[in-house]
């Protein structure tokens, strides 16, 4: 019901910045309420890292505080993840989830890589 496209992923040095970006698009008048970003590094469990609701509320995961900032345009079901002072350590697959008002299930993009090396 609901259309996830991620875009931004890439390379970059430590201490370098990137910016994610993702669509949703909503099917049969579903109405997104919260979007946001997990992130699964090899070997590793997905989980998240950032979030924001329509009401602009947020919640990040402790490693990326102060570091990673989320944003959202309800207008266009659009979130986007500004990243600064990358780390080996923010090496993983990032995906894009929305959740609707209706409630469960929570949709999910196809993953962007973001790769953080010297």
């Amino acid at each position: 019901q609901v259309q996830l496209v991620e875009s931004g992923g890439g390379f970059v040095q430590p201490g370098g910045s990137l910016i994610l970006s993702c669509t949703a698009s909503p099917e049969n008048g579903v109405s997104v309420f919260n979007m946001g970003w997990y992130r699964q590094a090899p070997g590793k469990q997905r989980s998240l890292i950032a979030s924001i609701t329509n009401g602009g509320y947020t919640n990040y995961a402790d490693s990326v505080k102060g570091r990673f900032t989320v944003s959202k345009d309800n207008a266009n079901n659009m979130i986007t993840l500004h990243m600064s002072g990358l780390e080996n350590d923010d090496t993983a697959v990032y995906y894009c989830f929305a959740d609707i008002v209706t409630g469960p299930p929570r949709f999910w993009g196809q993953g962007t890589q973001v790769t953080v090396s010297s």
